[in-house]
């Protein structure tokens, strides 16, 4: 079943005897089992009819020995088995899965990896129990989710924004959620979020930024580059020279695609540059007429030579100032 499909079934109070839930993606696990957690039993049902269990101190008699008891003046009783990763003896878990006790909702968060189920307690899973495979999301991916998350609290967000967020906290879910559930508490029903609203409540820059210092190259504008590279230089925590490098490899790349698929209709465009709106179009636009076809060629070859530096390739950084690969890095593309 997929995430969504489970979560419409939880809100119509329909429960199945086993979920195993199981994939690289912690969040989507977390998000099924909360609720599983804290709305199938009331606070005093839970006292009788809950348990939690954790795979590492856990073993499959402990879990099938909970699972088989009857609940105590309640509809259900609900085992929670967390990182079931842990557990030694998940597998032997079958004969259980085989026959499921009709009055027990038992929950298996199997997090970090994929579970191979090309086994017999896999067969039985497949025929018994409601399995979910949370998959984690692309980059070009979490953007979208950002602006579906926020729609719980009535918020909107900006193109610019939303990949702000998502550029610098990344693809683990947990964390870009946490981020956002802070800041929808300080806004109000309705406001679009714009990248101000990133800074102030987030803390990440709206100026000194990699879609910024982006921008500042695909124009040429040396000064501006110089005072972005010096913030990152100044604060390398939030801006690793690895990351900012990885990023200007995608921006140049899509600069050079550019010159290929500019003729094509604007949507076939779109989908080539993996660009989700038009909004984005106008900076590889202007960036392409700075950047002749051979010059973004050259830069592409520029960048995986710093990308090995800033690995520590052919490159020693003892006794170099903080940013002074990514200075040096700059001025080139600058001067290509």
């Amino acid at each position: 079943m997929t995430f969504e499909q489970i979560q419409e079934e939880l809100k119509q109070k329909k429960y199945h005897p086993v979920y195993f839930l199981h994939g690289e993606e912690a969040y989507f696990i977390d998000v099924i089992s909360d609720y599983l957690e804290h709305h199938v039993l009331s606070d005093g049902e839970k006292s009788f009819n809950q348990t939690i269990l954790y795979g590492k101190e856990a073993d499959h008699m402990t879990v099938t020995d909970v699972a088989r008891r009857y609940p105590m003046m309640a509809p259900y009783q609900v085992v929670l088995v967390k990182e079931a990763q842990e557990m030694k003896s998940l597998k032997d878990l079958q004969g259980y899965i085989e026959k499921p006790a009709e009055t027990t909702i038992l929950v298996i968060c199997h997090k970090h990896g994929k579970y191979n189920l090309n086994s017999g307690f896999g067969k039985a899973l497949k025929e018994k129990a409601v399995i979910f495979e949370s998959k984690g999301l692309y980059d070009n991916q979490v953007p979208d989710w950002i602006r579906n998350y926020l729609r719980q609290y009535k918020l909107g967000i900006k193109p610019a924004a939303a990949d702000l967020i998502a550029e610098y906290l990344g693809t683990e879910l947990s964390k870009v959620a946490n981020e956002l559930d802070k800041m929808a508490i300080n806004l109000a029903s309705g406001t679009e979020i714009t990248e101000q609203h990133v800074e102030q409540h987030i803390g990440i820059s709206k100026d000194y930024n990699i879609f910024e210092l982006q921008k500042a190259l695909g124009q040429r504008d040396a000064l501006k580059t110089t005072r972005i590279v010096q913030y990152f230089a100044d604060n390398p925590k939030k801006n690793p020279t690895v990351v900012v490098i990885s990023s200007l490899y995608g921006f140049f790349s899509k600069i050079y695609a550019f010159h290929f698929a500019k003729n094509l209709p604007e949507a076939e465009l779109l989908r080539t540059l993996q660009l989700r709106s038009a909004w984005f179009l106008k900076d590889y636009r202007e960036a392409a007429k700075n950047y002749t076809l051979p010059k973004a060629a050259q830069i592409i070859t520029l960048l995986k030579e710093y990308d090995l530096k800033s690995k520590g390739v052919h490159y020693n950084a003892t006794g170099k100032a903080e940013g002074e690969l990514l200075k040096e890095l700059a001025w080139k593309i600058l001067h290509v």
